[in-house]
């Protein structure tokens, strides 16, 4: 849940309140709440701005979340595909965008305006296997560019999990992220 909570908003929120009590409180002279919101709202207010400035936001499920694959997620995810899943799904801070160094190592960020983007995942099932498909916006990077890469992201996103680049439709691409281990893993949700 927190991971669906963004901080600059917070902070934006909390240190706005804070800093008005602390002017409210200077109006009508009561220095300890004053110091409250001088001390700790403006700083807070500066720190919101900061972080939502730097801020991403959580990339949507495309469509909902089966019980069965829940319980498919349970027991075969890999420890990559849950941490690609409970990366893009929060607010990160200090990125360009999400999975931009794992696309810039791969080869397929070449620049900030040619980088693929993520806009969706979603959860299924392949042949009895759980899988995690990532939806990026490629206009600039082709399906034979990322075909090309193929071997290169079946090595960095680790054994256990076979890939699969389809083209849904123009400047679109889906990358399929599928657990090709036979036995159960036990791993985190």
């Amino acid at each position: 849940m927190l991971r669906q909570i963004s901080l600059g908003t917070l902070g934006l929120t909390i240190g706005g309140i804070l800093t008005i009590i602390g002017f409210v409180a200077y109006a009508a002279d009561n220095a300890t709440l004053n110091l409250v919101g001088f001390f700790y709202g403006i700083p807070l207010l500066l720190g919101g701005l900061a972080l939502r400035a730097n801020e991403i936001k959580p990339i949507p499920f495309t469509q909902p979340t089966s019980p069965s694959i829940l319980i498919l997620r349970q027991q075969q995810a890999t420890v990559t595909q849950n941490k690609i899943r409970k990366d893009i799904t929060r607010y990160c801070y200090g990125q360009d965008a999400h999975l931009d160094t794992t696309l810039s190592f791969l080869g397929l960020s070449p620049s900030d305006e040619e980088r693929p983007t993520v806009t969706g995942l979603r959860e299924t099932e392949v042949n009895g296997n759980y899988a995690l498909i990532l939806e990026f916006d490629s206009p600039l990077i082709s399906i034979d560019q990322w075909q090309k890469k193929q071997e290169k992201m079946t090595n960095y996103f680790g054994p256990g999990v076979e890939l699969q680049i389809t083209q849904p439709s123009e400047n679109k691409i889906e990358l399929a992220l599928i657990n090709s281990q036979k036995e159960s893993i036990v791993s985190s949700q």
